[in-house]
């Protein structure tokens, strides 16, 4: 088994000074690292009942919608503000400076639906809290939510705790 960490090159100072910046780009690159991360991504969730994987743009996409090919279930995107064609229903989130809002298409989920939730990175959690309750405001069921890659120390998972959560790797 490869180690994924060595597929991930450190940023230092990007996208501000003071900021490690953890680029998967090389993993992506490396047909056996991307392999080995889908499946680490998506085996604790063989053979559950999942209706969907549900990620947020842009990085989760890439993992988001493989995962799902990989458990054999729709995938659901949830994206900024003004992105998705179709009536969508939104959510309005704090950031350390300011604020975002996110979307998801209104007909994406049905009440009921099975949700896997996933991310490239799990850093203080709050796009991921406001994910899960815009799933959860259409009738959905979250069963997990996993990460490529979490970062401990900035308390992400607490802030997500009422949810089953996994990372394949931790810093």
């Amino acid at each position: 088994m490869l180690d994924l960490r060595e597929f991930i090159r450190d940023i230092p100072d990007f996208p501000k000074p003071g900021i490690l910046f953890r680029d998967i780009t090389p993993l992506l690159a490396n047909a056996r690292a991307l392999g080995q991360a889908i499946r680490q991504l998506a085996e604790p969730y063989y053979g559950q009942e999942i209706d969907a994987v549900v990620a947020v743009e842009a990085r989760g996409f890439i993992f988001g919608a493989a995962v799902a090919r990989e458990i054999g279930c729709g995938f659901v995107p949830i994206r900024k503000k003004g992105k998705l064609p179709f009536q969508t229903s939104a959510i309005t989130y704090g950031l350390e400076y300011g604020s975002d809002t996110i979307e998801m298409h209104t007909d994406a989920l049905t009440a009921g639906s099975k949700v896997l939730m996933i991310d490239d990175l799990l850093a203080t959690g709050g796009t991921m809290k406001a994910s899960c309750e815009l799933v959860e405001k259409s009738g959905a069921e979250i069963i997990g939510l996993t990460f490529l890659i979490e970062l401990t120390g900035l308390g992400g998972r607490d802030k997500l705790g009422q949810y089953p959560i996994q990372s394949v790797i931790q810093y």
